[in-house]
């Protein structure tokens, strides 16, 4: 039987961040879920960088099918977790389901991957021991996000820790998901 993963995104999530792995996943043979708020057609946007601006710019990108809504996952039925940047992160981190599935993949010790803004996801969970004595990567612009979850902010654009992937953005998502592929073989 082929190892699943659960994919943990809503409305907003990054295009790349969001199809590259799950085509890679797929590509490699698992069964790759991904879930939403609710199991419905998600917006996706792409973030780019502009020269002359000092964040990204952001626009519409393609719409995307949520296969299961996060009251519905049981997170025991995944051998690992993906969860990808964009907006997505910072208003399913308030989803009340949150803290029951990404705790169960920290509990459990299973693999975990977050890039870009998707560490934000982390801020649900009222127990951050786990992110004590870490170090993750993440977007710049959530480097108070990781140090106030407790962990130290890599500077480099793709992070292992144990069994934690992080990346800076979607230019990183091969050496991201390479490292995630790994602890999932």
């Amino acid at each position: 039987m082929s190892k699943r993963v659960l994919i943990l995104t809503g409305d907003a999530v990054e295009v790349l961040e969001v199809y590259y792995p799950y085509y890679r996943l797929l590509e490699e043979g698992f069964d790759a879920v991904i879930a939403a708020p609710a199991a419905k057609t998600l917006h996706t946007v792409c973030h780019d960088f502009v020269e002359g601006w000092e964040t990204y710019s952001e626009k519409p990108a393609h719409l995307l099918q949520a296969h299961v809504a996060f009251a519905d996952v049981d997170p025991a039925r995944y051998d690992a977790l993906v969860i990808p940047g964009g907006r997505a992160p910072e208003y399913i981190r308030n989803h009340p389901e949150l803290p029951r599935i990404i705790g169960h993949f920290i509990e459990s010790d299973k693999p975990i991957g977050a890039i870009c803004h998707g560490p934000l996801a982390f801020l649900a969970l009222r127990d951050r021991s786990y992110f004590q004595g870490k170090t993750m990567s993440a977007y710049s612009a959530c480097r108070l996000d990781i140090e106030s979850l407790g962990a130290r902010y890599a500077e480099g654009t793709v992070h292992v820790d144990g069994k934690l992937v992080t990346g800076h953005a979607w230019p990183d998502l091969p050496g991201f998901m390479r490292e995630l592929i790994k602890l999932l073989r």
